[in-house]
């Protein structure tokens, strides 16, 4: 190489080595933060708004829900499909379904969410806690929060089963929001006051 292409090619190296520095003026672009969950109407198995659950699940299509059970013990999924997207399982203290048997329910669920890195819920939803199970017998809905809960003095229960999360959703934070929302709108549908 001769001495006059010596600083042409000195300068080229320099410039592209500036410009794939940090300091080169190229300023990475932050992805956006994920959009919250709100509560709105309308809702899917009474307790979890549709738009909430699009945006956890990242689901698009029909949402023709199923409902078995009543106020005391009931189940509800959406669609009906398996597996099921979204399911929502409650049991409430009553002459057929005693405190201890909730209890019951409660420990054996915190016993295989602890086993997978579950987190506790915040002290305002109750006891509970939120996991994911991905390798497990319940893989098809790996996503499950569950909270017991008073409400007009009386124990409830919530579980909630996701089988997907959207990508780039924090599926734990967003199942403790879901349950958030499901308490108050259980004691919207029950007429019932949430202990505080």
């Amino acid at each position: 190489m001769s001495r006059s292409r010596l600083p042409i090619v000195l300068v080229a190296l320099a410039v592209l080595v500036t410009a794939c520095t940090q300091n080169g003026g190229i300023v990475p672009t932050p992805n956006p933060a994920p959009q919250p969950v709100e509560d709105s109407t309308p809702y899917v198995c009474r307790f979890i708004p549709e738009q909430a659950f699009r945006l956890v699940s990242g689901m698009n299509g029909p949402l023709a829900e199923k409902m078995d059970g009543g106020q005391q013990d009931g189940d509800c999924w959406a669609p009906d499909v398996t597996p099921r997207p979204l399911e929502v399982r409650w049991m409430q203290e009553s002459e057929g379904i005693h405190r201890e048997q909730l209890d019951f329910v409660l420990d054996d669920r915190r016993q295989v969410y602890s086993r997978h890195g579950g987190v506790t819920l915040p002290p305002d939803l109750g006891d509970g806690l939120a996991a994911y199970l991905p390798d497990t017998p319940f893989a098809d809905q790996p996503y499950r929060v569950v909270a017991k809960f008073r409400c007009d003095g009386k124990v409830q229960l919530i579980t909630i089963y996701l089988a997907q999360v959207a990508k780039g959703r924090d599926g734990i934070k967003d199942l403790i929001e879901l349950m958030r929302i499901a308490q108050q709108r259980y004691s919207k549908v029950y007429d019932c006051k949430l202990a505080t």
